[in-house]
C-alpha cells in the first residue's frame, strides 16, 4: 500500500495507492433500484471502497440534483444510461452522478438522488479497492459530505 501525501493549493490531500483493482460485474433486473442495489451490494460484500467502471442499460425513472441547483428534477420516462460514475462505501454512503438520454436524443445529468428502477437492464462494472476505506463526511468548506480516503482497517473486502 503505498501513501502519500499530496499538496494541492487548498491544502494537504491523502491520496493511497491500492496494489490491485477487482472488478464485479453485477446485471441488474427491471425493476430493480440501480442506485440501492449498488448500495447494498457494497454493504453486503462489506466492500469499503468501490468506484463505478462502467454502466449502460435503461431506466424508467430517475431524480437528479442539476448542477448548482437546490431543486431536483425527476424524470419518469425510458431513459438510457449514457453514463454512471461515482464512489460508494460500504456505510450506504455514495456521491454517483449519472447522465440519462431521452427520447428526443437530449441529454441530462447530475447527482443521483432517490429511486432509479431499471427499465430493461442495468450492466454494472465495479471497481472494488483492497487496502483502501472509503468515508463522507460533512466538509465546512462545501457544505456537503466530501470523500474522505483512509487504509482499510484490516477487514477483507468481499469482491466477488
Amino acid at each position: 500500500m503505498l501513501i502519500a501525501a499530496v499538496a494541492f493549493a487548498s491544502g494537504l490531500s491523502v491520496a493511497l495507492r491500492s496494489p490491485l483493482v477487482s472488478a464485479l460485474a453485477l446485471r441488474l433486473s427491471p425493476g430493480d433500484d440501480l442506485v440501492r442495489a449498488l448500495v447494498d451490494h457494497c454493504a453486503a460484500e462489506r466492500t469499503s471502497a468501490a468506484c463505478v467502471l462502467s454502466c449502460v442499460g435503461s431506466l424508467s425513472e430517475i431524480t437528479l440534483r442539476l448542477a448548482g441547483a437546490e431543486e431536483l428534477l425527476t424524470l419518469r420516462e425510458e431513459l438510457e444510461v449514457i453514463s454512471l460514475s461515482g464512489t460508494l462505501c460500504d456505510d450506504g454512503e455514495h456521491h454517483l452522478h449519472c447522465s440519462v438520454s431521452r427520447r428526443d436524443g437530449s441529454v441530462v445529468g447530475g447527482h443521483c438522488k432517490g429511486a432509479a428502477p431499471v427499465r430493461t437492464t442495468a450492466e454494472v462494472v465495479l471497481g472494488v479497492l483492497p487496502g483502501v476505506r472509503f468515508e463522507r463526511a460533512h466538509d465546512e468548506a462545501t457544505g456537503y459530505k466530501e470523500l474522505r480516503v483512509s487504509a482499510n482497517d484490516g477487514r477483507l473486502d468481499g469482491c466477488c
